[in-house]
């Protein structure tokens, strides 16, 4: 997990090391029985997958104690990794398609995590409501906004809101949204090719 140890250093313990590296053995043997992952992508998985995933709390902070939905969120990304890495908040991982959701389910339970909960179920039937709302490359922004405006409520330190991971020219997809935002480029923490193109958009509560 060079990578992880390289941009996160001591902020990521021992034994988290160790549930990242039981991660990657296990999104490699259920990729072989349920493509959830491109073949190109397996072989990167710390770096495009992970690491991806991670971007936001290398840039953010989710309070302890908080609730975060991750809208299809496929096999896991970026709900499982950030799940490891904040122990203390409760995570919740939905996707429209079941058999993504069971890879989560066993990812989730080989790793012990305790704080992740999940369902095959469309973002907009989700009940309750979350401080933090994350989801990658799933819809354009507007459309991601439509379906999961009415389930965030703030936090108390204030970064409550829609942390979206996204690639390219944003400038198209972001003209007419009626909301501020912030958009972090990736490119400026981490020096891999691959986060060239990539971004958090932010949009706060």
């Amino acid at each position: 997990m060079q990578l992880l140890q390289k941009y996160f250093g001591e902020k990521i313990s021992p034994a988290q090391l160790k549930q990242f590296e039981l991660m990657l053995e296990m999104y490699k043997e259920w990729n072989a029985k349920i493509n959830v992952i491109s073949r190109k992508d397996i072989e990167n998985l710390e770096e495009r997958h992970i690491l991806h995933s991670l971007s936001i709390a290398y840039h953010f902070n989710f309070a302890d104690g908080t609730n975060v939905l991750d809208v299809g969120t496929g096999g896991g990304f970026p709900g499982l990794p950030l799940a490891v890495y904040y122990p203390n908040v409760q995570f919740h991982l939905v996707d429209s398609i079941g058999k993504k959701i069971k890879v989560v389910e066993e990812v989730s339970k080989a790793l012990d995590l305790k704080n992740v909960t999940y369902a095959h179920q469309r973002a907009e039937k989700v009940k309750g409501k979350f401080e933090y709302i994350v989801s990658r490359a799933v819809a354009k922004t507007d459309m991601l906004l439509n379906w999961v405006k009415n389930k965030v409520k703030e936090d108390d330190k204030g970064e409550s809101g829609f942390y979206f991971l996204k690639g390219g020219d944003l400038e198209d997809e972001l003209k007419g949204l009626k909301f501020p935002y912030q958009i972090v480029d990736l490119q400026k923490a981490f020096n891999e090719e691959f986060f060239t193109t990539k971004k958090i958009v932010y949009i706060p509560y």
